[in-house]
């Protein structure tokens, strides 16, 4: 938690309006926030999809930041957000192509009360294109990429949480556009539009095994090439409990180390690119790897170059020595989370508060950004603010 509840932090000073969406925007929002930025939640104000009167303290994408509650069907309510524009150095849409234009915040409008905004959308598909308007998910997203063809078992694609598309090919290129649309916006005075598709985040993520495909190394079949699985040198591996471990010894010095301590000897095996022998030498790794429990691995494995390491399961990760260690992860309200991230050496990050219920700070952040307390009452009466669940 940050000191006194203040932002601390590289964004300090930074303000930003997050209209409420779900996934990748808000993670992006808390990545900001972590990070010092000044981010003021706008959440609908009453009970929805996206906004339900429920106990938000394990909510961790909502944390960081302020929740105002607007109604942005109300004329009042529109104009408010408008207002706080004015002010801000970017905005995140989280809606389809075309939604804010419909309710009058679309980058139009924005950009006219603030010229140099940063008007940050985030949609599945882009703000153009044949699906444009179609509805989807991070598996849908990164299924369009040729990345999840690659990631999974022989027979069948395997969704790998939504950690790539959503969360990486989103929220992550999210953050980079309004972070360099803010940049250039302070050097032209001129704001711009950053059109942010999970589908290009997710294909530029995979921008490395494009160029393997382009060199005629990459074979479309599943768990045959180095990094998918079919290298017996970096996969994962059963042990005699039933957890497994991770084996990542691509270099030809790491793999000598990861032989020499599976009791093999190099002169009895094939060579480790020799692609046909994979299957086998997979099936020799099984074995072995089978005779012993995870931690007995791990006592004849770990902190060597092997490039080894255990498998975890989430609450196993918290209590890893290295883990802890490192302050990898912290304890906020009484939840386990990780801790922010990157590490600022001069302006460290941290968590300024838990996730807030909805709209819980309509009046206070609406008052931090400059509205009267006599105009937070009469919008508060009009119901174009304030939690109506």
């Amino acid at each position: 938690m940050s000191k006194n509840g203040q932002k601390t932090g590289p964004l300090t000073g930074v303000k930003i309006i997050e209209l409420a969406g779900i996934g990748p925007g808000p993670l992006c929002s808390s990545l900001l926030s972590d990070m010092g930025a000044d981010i003021l939640r706008i959440d609908r104000n009453a009970p929805s999809g996206l906004g339900s009167p429920r106990t938000t303290k394990t909510d961790l994408l909502r944390r960081g930041r302020p929740s105002v509650a607007i109604d942005m069907k109300h004329p009042n309510g529109i104009a408010t957000v408008l207002r706080l524009v004015e002010q801000a150095d970017a905005i995140i849409d989280p809606f389809r192509p075309g939604v804010t234009e419909r309710l009058g915040l679309g980058p139009e409008e924005c950009l006219a009360r603030n010229p140099k905004l940063v008007y940050g959308r985030m949609t599945g598909w882009g703000q153009d294109g044949d699906l444009n308007q179609a509805a989807g998910h991070d598996l849908n997203y990164l299924a369009l990429t040729g990345v999840l063809h690659a990631i999974g078992s022989k027979d069948l694609p395997t969704p790998p949480l939504n950690v790539v598309a959503d969360m990486g090919g989103g929220a992550m290129f999210l953050a980079v556009g309004i972070l360099a649309g803010v940049i250039e916006a302070r050097q032209s005075g001129q704001g711009q539009v950053v059109d942010t598709a999970m589908t290009e985040g997710s294909a530029y993520l995979g921008t490395g095994a494009f160029g393997t495909l382009a060199a005629g190394e990459w074979s479309h079949e599943r768990n045959s090439n180095t990094l998918d699985g079919g290298a017996h040198f970096y996969r994962c591996y059963k042990t005699s409990d039933g957890k497994f471990v991770s084996i990542a010894s691509i270099e030809a010095k790491f793999y000598a180390i990861l032989l020499d301590k599976l009791g093999l000897n190099p002169a009895d095996l094939p060579a480790q690119m020799d692609r046909p022998t994979w299957p086998d030498m997979s099936a020799k790794f099984e074995g072995l790897f089978a005779q012993k429990s995870r931690d007995e691995w791990c006592d004849i494995m770990e902190g060597t170059d092997i490039c080894f390491a255990p498998v975890l399961t989430f609450d196993e990760a918290f209590d890893h020595p290295h883990a802890k260690s490192r302050g990898s992860f912290v304890e906020v309200d009484g939840v386990k989370q990780p801790a922010p991230a990157p590490r600022f050496s001069r302006t460290p990050s941290s968590i300024s508060s838990p996730p807030p219920e909805y709209g819980a700070d309509t009046a206070a952040g609406l008052s931090s950004w400059g509205m009267s307390d006599s105009e937070i009452a009469n919008l508060m009466e009009e119901k174009a603010i304030g939690w109506q669940g």
